[in-house]
């Protein structure tokens, strides 16, 4: 018996996949919303930045109203 070689592609890991990287205008909006939402009081604008970012990457924002509380 003759055993045939077939190429099998190896499974696309997490690594072979792009990750969103979301521009900095984009972060700025979502960050800014935060602020705003809050009523431009408190808060901090590197940890609003920091949650923007990792939120868009992640593709977990939900709306502002929705976040808080």
């Amino acid at each position: 018996m003759t055993e045939r070689s077939e190429s099998i592609p190896a499974p696309t890991s997490a690594a072979t996949i792009p990750a969103f990287s979301p521009t900095l205008d984009e972060i700025a909006q979502l960050a800014y919303s935060y602020w705003e939402a809050r009523g431009y009081q408190g808060g901090s604008s590197e940890q609003d930045w920091l949650r923007a970012e990792q939120e868009l990457r992640a593709g977990l924002t939900m709306s502002v109203a929705n976040s808080i509380g």
